[in-house]
């Protein structure tokens, strides 16, 4: 090492400002929801410097991801986008982990208004939401139904012709898979998921990541170029300070 300081101290250059030592790249922060004057200022998918502030006027609210999870700045005047917390990153390793196709027997998870059940896991399907749906991997979809009381099927079909599946929950469940055999993407990536009670048919378009974002951060900004705005909400409020 001491023949590489003199290097450097021969250059006129110094190990520290080259962030060899003790130099930390700044943490990102993103923001996931945006309202107010300023929504245009701070738009859903922007990237901040964790050291950075903001300056909001009356009525702004931004929601912002960062390491230590998500936190809303709201009201008139500059605030720091950082703050110092627990990371967050076993929930959301928790959040963001990628299950068999097996079926899960499990009841169901407690944590929305007034104890209604919530989504566990990022990469579900919720039966109860329609619009656009990322996924890292194509090979098995998972769904999720908010009750496990009873068995029920049911039917997600191609928007573009005859073709469905069904997709059945066992009792006691709230998740049910199909396999890229059952529910192939290759041709489509658009369906129409009916419920066994009738109604409305819920639309749905898969989308691609290629592959599963290393952090919290990457994932929202993913989310958001993506369109895949349910899924956002849902990181923003499990990840929530």
């Amino acid at each position: 090492m001491s023949s590489v300081k003199t290097f450097f101290k021969g250059a006129g250059l110094s190990l520290c400002a080259l962030g060899f030592f003790g130099a930390v790249a700044a943490n990102a922060g993103v923001v996931v929801k945006s309202s107010g004057p300023s929504a245009a200022t701070y738009p859903v998918g922007k990237k901040l410097d964790d050291a950075a502030s903001i300056t909001l006027k009356a009525g702004d609210k931004v929601t912002i991801l960062t390491d230590s999870g998500t936190r809303v700045i709201s009201g008139p005047g500059t605030h720091r986008v950082g703050t110092r917390g627990a990371s967050k990153r076993t929930a959301f390793a928790m959040l963001t982990r990628q299950q068999s196709g097996a079926r899960v027997r499990t009841g169901a998870v407690r944590g929305g208004p007034a104890g209604t059940a919530t989504n566990p896991n990022l990469w579900n399907v919720d039966t109860g939401e329609a619009g656009k749906v990322c996924l890292p991997s194509m090979d098995t979809i998972t769904f999720w139904r908010p009750n496990s009381a009873a068995e029920e099927s049911w039917v997600v079909g191609s928007a573009n012709s005859d073709f469905h599946v069904h997709v059945t929950f066992d009792e006691g469940s709230t998740t049910a898979s199909l396999g890229a055999e059952e529910l192939p993407l290759s041709q489509t990536r658009i369906f129409d998921l009916s419920s066994p009670a009738g109604g409305a048919k819920k639309r749905l378009e898969f989308v691609s990541l290629g592959s599963e974002p290393a952090d919290a951060e990457e994932l929202a900004m993913a989310l958001a170029e993506n369109g895949c705005d349910r899924q956002l909400d849902l990181l923003s409020t499990k990840l929530a300070s």
